[in-house]
């Protein structure tokens, strides 16, 4: 049998400049035609991945936006502010929008349940709250965190939600029960980002002690603990296959994780300062970034090749992942001048994994597309000339 050809290094595709300050989140719609992104700057983009195609800019919020997330059709977008309201916006042109008051604190988080009903909200009040989607009626309230709530997530199939926070946990909440099932506290700092694998059987959290780690929901357990990056972890986001995972770190770098092997692929180095946020689109062909370079950032993972299938060994997310504990020295150096490409020295792991080698990838080609239009619902605005929000 013909082996398989090797995964492809992922490459920048675009790069977008319109943000007027610190990029803090970013989301694909379900067709990957639209990338939405929310700032400090208190602006809303929603980017075209059309070449040539005009971007929109919508104003609304008071202050920073935190969070933004598409409804699973595609047809809605919700984005959470530290003017303490959610907006529920309907991405085109018009940019128009509805607006509730959903926390007496910053808003951190917003998530839609996988069947568009249902949207969870988190906040610096503490709490975790889940409303209906197309009333914006509140449902009910998640109280048992004891600092600020950085991220909500639904599970796939609705019945779970997991939160993280600055109280150093993970709480894992049924739905219907309204019951905390479990709380993770193996973090040493402030948990910063939250997600479920696809499959829905585990989560993977991120956190200011500069670490990633992964738990089986079913049986609690620690499956996978990484310790890559040198500064905090601001977010992370899993490959819809269920095989890899991207993190975000404040050291400026992406790095993107073989969960089935537990090993390091790539570290990849594009943003000048913390790396703030970072997501896979839909279908995984493509992953978004955001920094305080005030760049969105939009790179071909390259996971997409013809043999895909027999790569990854798998055509649905896993079930089970196997159990990893990767650290690393935390005053590792990992500093690379831009443009350089080069190979890193084995570092010290346990001895299931002394073959394990780290990949670092230097910023790749870049593909620099800018200069594209950006409409607003008032005005017209060449993206490097925007007026402030």
């Amino acid at each position: 049998m013909a082996m398989p050809e090797p995964l492809e290094d992922p490459s920048l595709e675009r790069h977008f400049k319109g943000h007027r300050d610190a990029v803090t989140c970013v989301d694909f719609s379900l067709n990957t035609k639209q990338l939405a992104s929310g700032s400090m700057d208190s602006c809303l983009m929603v980017w075209h991945m059309k070449p040539q195609s005009r971007a929109y800019r919508f104003t609304g919020h008071k202050d920073a936006i935190t969070c933004v997330n598409f409804s699973p059709s595609g047809h809605l977008l919700a984005s959470g502010s530290r003017d303490k309201t959610v907006r529920i916006w309907v991405p085109n042109v018009k940019g128009e929008s509805t607006m509730f008051r959903a926390h007496t604190a910053t808003v951190r988080s917003v998530h839609f349940c996988s069947d568009g009903q249902s949207l969870v909200t988190a906040s610096d009040d503490k709490t975790v709250k889940v409303w209906s989607t197309h009333r914006q009626k509140f449902l009910f309230s998640l109280s048992q965190h004891i600092n600020w709530v950085r991220c909500a997530r639904f599970s796939p199939d609705g019945r779970l939600i997991v939160s993280a926070s600055d109280d150093k946990t993970v709480k894992l909440w049924d739905k219907t029960s309204r019951e905390c099932v479990h709380s993770y506290c193996e973090h040493g700092g402030f948990v910063t980002y939250v997600d479920f694998h696809p499959s829905g059987t585990c989560i993977a959290a991120a956190g200011m002690d500069n670490t990633v780690k992964v738990w089986d929901v079913r049986t609690h357990r620690l499956l996978q603990h990484y310790q890559l990056h040198s500064a905090a972890v601001n977010a992370l986001s899993f490959h819809p296959s269920g095989n890899y995972l991207i993190t975000a770190s404040s050291d400026s770098t992406l790095k993107i994780l073989d969960l089935m092997e537990g090993r390091l692929l790539y570290t990849l180095h594009g943003h000048q300062g913390p790396a703030t946020t970072v997501a896979f689109s839909r279908t995984g062909e493509y992953f978004a970034s955001g920094g305080t370079d005030e760049q969105v950032m939009v790179w071909k993972s390259n996971f997409d090749v013809a043999d895909y299938g027999e790569v990854s060994k798998a055509h649905r997310p896993p079930t089970t992942l196997p159990e990893v504990d990767f650290p690393i020295p935390p005053d590792r150096s990992r500093n690379l001048e831009s443009g350089q490409s080069q190979p890193q020295e084995p570092i010290s792991m346990p001895q299931t994994l002394t073959s394990t080698l780290e990949h670092i990838v230097g910023q790749l080609d870049v593909l620099t597309q800018v200069g594209h239009d950006v409409i607003s619902p008032t005005c017209l605005h060449l993206v490097w000339h925007l007026d402030p929000c």
